[in-house]
Formats: C-alpha cells, sequence, structure tokens
C-alpha cells in the first residue's frame, strides 16, 4: 500500500509540467509559440530565458496571457487568451521551466 501511494504521489507531482504543455495544446498556444523555435510569438525557451530570476515573472505573463501584449517581441500583437487565472498560472509556471 505504501507503495502505491509513493507512485500516485510521484506521478501526481510530475503531472503540472505535462499538463500545462497538454493545457497549451488545448488552448491553441502552439499555433503561435513552439518550445524552441519562434512562430508567430517567441519560443517557450526565449521566454524563459528573459524572464528567468525575475520574482514577478509567473503573474506578469499570466496577466499577459489573459489580456494580451504588445512590443516586447517586436510588432506583432498577442491577442488576450480565453482561460482562468488557473489556467494562465499553470501556463506561464510550464513555459519558465523550458530550456
Amino acid at each position: 500500500m505504501k507503495t502505491l501511494l509513493a507512485v500516485v504521489l510521484a506521478v501526481t507531482a510530475a503531472s503540472p509540467a505535462l499538463a500545462s504543455k497538454e493545457l497549451a495544446q488545448q488552448k491553441n498556444c502552439l499555433a503561435c509559440h513552439a518550445e524552441a523555435t519562434k512562430i508567430v510569438g517567441p519560443a517557450y525557451k526565449d521566454v524563459a530565458a528573459k524572464y528567468k530570476g525575475q520574482k514577478d515573472a509567473v503573474a506578469a505573463l499570466a496577466t499577459k496571457i489573459q489580456k494580451g501584449g504588445s512590443g516586447v517581441w517586436g510588432t506583432v500583437p498577442m491577442p488576450a487568451n480565453a482561460v482562468t487565472d488557473a489556467e494562465a498560472k499553470a501556463l506561464t509556471t510550464w513555459v519558465l521551466t523550458v530550456k
């Protein structure tokens, strides 16, 4: 029973990053972004590098996902996205881990 509990906890701990990538697919984020290469918007690895070590990065990027933005990565604006606060935070937390 303890072994089963340990496995369940390990899988649960590992799933937020995977769940966030899946969420990015579900919310159509990958139409404009990719992990390693620029498409319309910047590559997620570039976003992670730019915001590395910034304490307010999760909150700032989550807001940008929800409200949209422009000017940081060029002239093409990012539209607002219909995601909840929790989804925006999950997406941002995952993006900041991409290398």
